[in-house]
């Protein structure tokens, strides 16, 4: 039987738990927010997350059930809360159980809204009704044919 000295107890005892949360980077990955885990770890980086309203800078910050992340995504914030922490990452239906949607959900459009402003919407480039690569186009034809 071998029986550990005081000083070692205090030891073993002060050592940060490994199992004690996951990393952000990893569990935004497993959650499928992000397609990679480098992209997750580059918002992380960029001080995009907020974890129980606390601004994060680093990908390795270690998350629990219960705490609060709000991060954007796309052109919307979302607010989650951790419910639990994934063992792998699986198919979409498993990493919807991993949180709580707790954002207030953005106000739907009208589909008819939605395809009347596509179809106003102008090309890329054009001002004013003009476009102005068509025009730099005919004026270089306009150039070459008058040789």
């Amino acid at each position: 039987m071998t029986t550990k000295s005081r000083k070692d107890q205090e030891l073993v005892q002060h050592e940060p738990a490994t199992t004690d949360g996951l990393r952000l980077d990893k569990w935004l990955w497993q959650a499928r927010f992000f397609k990679t885990r480098s992209l997750a770890a580059t918002v992380a980086n960029k001080g995009r997350v907020r974890i129980n309203r606390m601004l994060v800078t680093k990908p390795h910050y270690r998350v629990r059930p219960g705490d609060v992340l709000t991060f954007a995504q796309g052109h919307e914030i979302r607010v989650v809360r951790i419910l639990a922490l994934g063992e792998r990452r699986g198919p979409a239906p498993e990493a919807r159980t991993l949180y709580e949607d707790i954002g207030e959900p953005a106000e739907a459009q009208p589909r008819e809204a939605v395809e009347s402003s596509a179809q106003t919407r102008q090309p890329w480039g054009v001002k004013g009704g003009i476009d102005p690569r068509r025009a730099r186009r005919q004026a270089i034809d306009a150039k070459m044919n008058g040789r």
